[in-house]
C-alpha cells in the first residue's frame, strides 16, 4: 500500500496503524470467502484480527467502507487486464492465441478475486453507485482495448461495416463476466473447465473478427 493512511477522523496512521489496518481488510477478505456478506459483523472482524471493534472504527466507518477498501484495491489490479487486449494481433493463427489469452486471463482474475467481486456484483445490482463504478472500471478495462481492436480490424476492411465496436465489445466482455461468475455453476451441467476455455474462446474470436479461428 502507497501514500499516506489516514484514520477515520483524519489522522496519519504510523507503521503500526497501517499494520492494523491492513490486518483487518485481510482478514475482512476472507470471511468474505466463507460467508455471507450481510452476515459479516466489524465485531467479528475485529475478533478475527486480535483486536477491538474500537480500533476497527479507527480505520473504517463500517464494514460496508472496508469493503468499499478491498474492491478499490483490487480494482486497480483490475486496470491491467487491459494488458490482455491491447497491443495483441487478431489477424490469423495470432487472433486464436489472443482470444485464449484474454478468456485465460479474465477466468483467473475472477476466480483470484471471487468473494469480492460477488460483493461489488450485489452492490451494483442494488443500485449502489459505489459498487457500479468499480465494476464499470474493471470491465472498461477490458472493453476499450477490445473496442479499439475491432475498429482497427473494421478500418482494414477484416470486420463489417455494420459491426459496432463498442457494441460488440461491450457483449463480449458483459458475457466473460457472467461466465466467469458462474464458472462453478457450469460444473452442474456437465462441463469441464478444460472445456469452458476453448468454448469461450471461439465465442469472442468470432465476435471480434467475424471468422472461425485459424489454429
Amino acid at each position: 500500500m502507497t501514500g499516506q493512511v489516514r484514520t477515520v477522523d483524519g489522522r496519519v496512521a504510523g507503521r503500526r496503524g497501517q499494520a492494523t489496518r491492513q490486518k483487518l481488510l485481510d482478514c475482512l477478505s476472507e470471511m468474505l470467502s466463507s460467508s455471507p456478506y450481510r452476515d459479516v459483523k466489524v465485531i467479528d472482524v475485529a475478533r478475527k484480527a486480535g483486536t477491538s471493534p474500537a480500533t476497527f472504527y479507527q480505520y473504517f466507518p463500517d464494514v460496508e467502507g472496508a469493503v468499499l477498501e478491498i474492491a478499490e484495491e483490487m480494482a486497480k489490479e483490475g486496470a491491467t487486464l487491459t494488458d490482455l487486449v491491447a497491443g495483441r494481433s487478431w489477424v490469423g493463427k495470432s487472433a486464436w492465441q489472443a482470444a485464449e489469452d484474454l478468456v485465460e486471463g479474465f477466468l483467473s482474475f475472477w476466480r483470484r478475486h471471487d468473494a469480492i467481486l460477488r460483493v461489488i456484483d450485489l452492490g451494483a445490482a442494488e443500485g449502489d453507485k459505489r459498487f457500479y463504478k468499480i465494476r464499470m472500471k474493471i470491465l472498461n478495462a477490458v472493453t476499450n482495448s477490445l473496442t479499439d481492436s475491432i475498429k482497427e480490424l473494421q478500418s482494414k476492411g477484416k470486420v463489417d461495416k455494420d459491426v459496432s465496436p463498442p457494441a460488440m465489445a461491450g457483449s463480449l466482455v458483459a458475457m466473460l463476466a457472467a461466465v466467469a461468475g458462474h464458472q462453478k455453476g457450469f460444473q452442474s451441467w456437465g462441463v469441464k473447465q478444460a472445456e469452458l476455455k476453448p468454448n469461450l474462446a471461439l465465442l469472442v474470436h468470432l465476435g471480434v473478427t467475424g471468422k472461425k479461428p485459424t489454429k
